[in-house]
């Protein structure tokens, strides 16, 4: 289904901001220098090996630094807390994810008059965290993930640090321990101003300064741009598109969901250090899990394409490790005996195939060099600080 672009929505609701996070109209430094703190401490997860900064590191586009060992591994998804337990998903850039709008749905999205209505924005790649300080508790007790008990064992770390209940009391009040409730909110909170500052968003890739005259794209790069756009062609601006709202810059999303047809990552899925490998017969059921919607099933969050280069690999289960991989994905998905080229077998079966999208990828028909020249293009959405990993 063709969908409208709300690529702006996210933004302008930023942009609104909220009294509590704001101090005279902008962040609130201090809150944001507690929240760095809490990312970035290891103590906070069950043994003392993983931050949210682990998955989320500042060196690589706040997506985990990942070896060639580790790819050939178990790089597709993360490694607990305990050095080994596995999730089933890969662990998305958290860069830009301040600019997705509250999870919600939208009765006048959609195609044709009158929509017909989508479900748009949240965190996780299901929407299943109603927004960044929702999303910002789920990592300390996941059982594969920081593995912490309760919220109850977070807050008492954070209390058995002095700096942290000076600054804590500073900014919630001297009665924000009295209920550890309110008090793993505020450690949230605090995650949450700092995931809205200008380090996770500085929107200042190749693509941005080329738009402002401060750079120039090659002739692969505009190629691939042209191709990224056209609807007889590449067409991926359907739901990656290239242009903000109201002059706000391009997320590259439209902050919808969809059931591209992934297959399985096998080497995840059969592993048995991830739990869902005892599981008989599981399937990833995504936004139909989060809204009990069946019609939703393998359907997930189209994500962003900003600093796609240097994060990946790639789907909500990491089962690509190369951006050719996945355009050939979108390209020939559907086509008979194409071949995935990091394997050099045929494409597998869809885990959810009664959902997926057949109308905007599968077959498009793109040639070898035209899928090269989207890849370039791809490469522009890197953020300046991060080139260096191309």
């Amino acid at each position: 289904m063709k969908k409208e672009s709300f690529a702006g929505l996210g933004i302008l609701l930023l942009l609104l901001g909220g009294c509590n996070d704001t101090k005279e109209g902008g962040l609130d430094p201090q809150k944001v220098t507690l929240g760095e703190a809490f990312f970035n401490d290891t103590n906070l997860s069950n043994t003392g090996n993983q931050a949210c900064a682990s998955c989320h590191d500042a060196a690589h586009a706040f997506s985990e630094a990942r070896t060639a060992t580790a790819l050939n591994d178990f790089g597709a998804v993360s490694i607990g807390d305990d050095n080994v337990s596995l999730g089933d998903r890969n662990a998305p850039t958290a860069m830009y994810a301040a600019y997705f709008a509250a999870f919600h749905f939208d009765d006048e999205a959609g195609e044709g008059e009158g929509g017909g209505g989508l479900w748009l924005g949240g965190q996780f790649h299901d929407g299943r965290a109603a927004d960044l300080t929702a999303q910002a508790k789920g990592p300390f007790l996941n059982p594969v993930e920081m593995q912490m008990p309760d919220l109850n064992s977070v807050v008492a770390r954070v209390k058995a640090n002095p700096a942290y209940v000076t600054e804590m009391t500073a900014l919630y009040g001297a009665d924000v321990f009295d209920d550890d409730t309110v008090a793993y909110d505020a450690v949230a909170d605090a995650i949450a101003a700092f995931e809205k500052s200008d380090v996770f968003a500085p929107f200042d890739s190749k693509y941005d300064r080329w738009l402002k005259g401060k750079a120039e794209l090659t002739a692969l790069e505009r190629k691939g741009l042209e191709l990224f756009v056209r609807e007889d062609k590449g067409n991926c601006a359907a739901c990656h598109p290239h242009f903000g709202s109201d002059g706000a810059p391009a997320l590259f999303t439209d902050g919808t969901f969809d059931n591209l047809g992934v297959p399985v990552n096998e080497a995840v899925r059969t592993n048995p250090n991830n739990p869902l490998s005892a599981v008989a017969d599981y399937r990833d059921l995504g936004l139909g899990q989060t809204t009990g919607d069946s019609s939703l099933n393998g359907a997930f969050k189209v994500a962003t394409l900003r600093n796609i280069a240097v994060t990946g690999p790639y789907m909500h289960n990491g089962v690509f490790k190369t951006l050719k991989a996945v355009v050939h994905f979108y390209n020939t998905r559907d086509v008979t005996d194409a071949l995935n080229p990091e394997t050099g077998a045929p494409w597998r079966t869809p885990e959810v195939p009664e959902t997926i999208n057949v109308n905007e990828l599968g077959n498009l028909g793109l040639s070898d060099a035209e899928e090269e020249a989207i890849v370039a293009f791809l490469k522009t959405l890197t953020d300046a600080r991060y080139e260096s990993l191309l």
